[in-house]
C-alpha cells in the first residue's frame, strides 16, 4: 500500500507515519531525511544534490523524484510506502505520478490531517519538554504536577524548541497554505483524498487512519 500524508506543520504526520511503519511495515519516507542520509552517504544522487546546495541552488523535483524512485525499489518497501513532506507542489505530484506510472505502480490513498489552525497554534506553541528525561508538557494542557518539577524524574531543567512558538508556526501555515494547499484539489480530482480530524486524540486519528487505509 502506498499513500501520502497531508497535513499543517504540526498536523501529526510523523506520529501517524510512524505508527504505520512499526505495525505494518509501510515504510515512512521523508525526503528531508532521505536527501541528507543520500548526502552524508556520498551516493552518486547525493553527491548531485549537494553541489547544486553547494552553489545555492535548489534541489529540481526530478532529483528528489528519482531519489524516492530508488528507495521504493529497496526490498524493505515492499509492503509499501508513506510519503510525508512531498510533494508539496502540482508539479511534483505530476512528476510523482509520472513515476510510479513508469514502474507500474500507484497510489492508494491520499490522506488529510484536517486541523483547527489556531487550536494548533497554541498546542504547538505551549510545548516543552524535560530536558533530563524527555517527558513532554504543556503549558495549557499537560504542566508538571509541581510547577518546575518533572513528574517522571524529579529534574528542574526543562527545554522549548526554538520554532515552537505562534510567530514562527503562523508562518509555517502561511507557507503551507501558499505552497501546498494547491495540491489537495490536485488529488480531489483523482478520487484519491480523503480526510481525517487531526485534531482528534492521536490514538483516535490513528484508528480511524487504519480503518479508512482497510488495514
Amino acid at each position: 500500500m502506498n499513500i501520502i500524508l497531508l497535513g499543517a506543520p504540526g498536523a501529526g504526520k510523523g506520529t501517524q507515519a510512524r505508527r504505520l511503519e512499526e505495525e505494518y511495515g509501510l515504510i515512512q519516507i521523508s525526503t528531508g531525511d532521505m536527501l541528507r542520509a543520500s548526502i552524508k552517504k556520498g551516493e552518486p544522487l547525493g553527491l548531485e544534490a549537494k553541489q547544486l546546495m553547494d552553489k545555492g541552488t535548489l534541489v529540481p523535483d526530478s532529483l528528489i523524484v528519482r531519489m524516492i524512485e530508488e528507495r521504493i525499489a529497496e526490498p524493505d518497501c515492499a509492503k509499501g510506502f508513506i510519503l510525508d513532506g512531498f510533494p508539496r507542489t502540482v508539479a511534483q505530484a505530476e512528476a510523482l505520478d509520472a513515476m510510479l506510472a513508469a514502474r507500474g505502480m500507484k497510489l492508494d490513498a491520499v490522506i488529510e490531517l484536517v486541523v483547527d489552525e489556531d487550536k494548533l497554534v497554541e498546542r504547538v506553541s505551549g510545548r516543552f519538554t524535560c530536558a533530563k528525561c524527555g517527558e513532554g508538557y504543556h503549558d495549557s494542557f499537560k504542566t508538571p504536577q509541581k510547577a518546575g518539577v518533572c513528574d517522571s524524574c524529579g529534574s528542574s531543567e526543562f527545554t522549548r524548541r526554538a520554532d515552537d512558538n505562534a510567530e514562527t508556526m503562523k508562518a509555517r501555515l502561511q507557507a503551507f497554505h501558499d505552497q501546498t494547499a494547491p495540491i489537495l484539489p490536485y488529488y480531489e480530482t483523482k478520487g484519491a483524498l480523503k480526510s481525517i480530524d487531526g485534531m482528534a486524540d492521536m490514538d483516535a486519528v490513528y484508528d480511524e487512519l487504519v480503518q479508512l487505509l482497510g488495514l
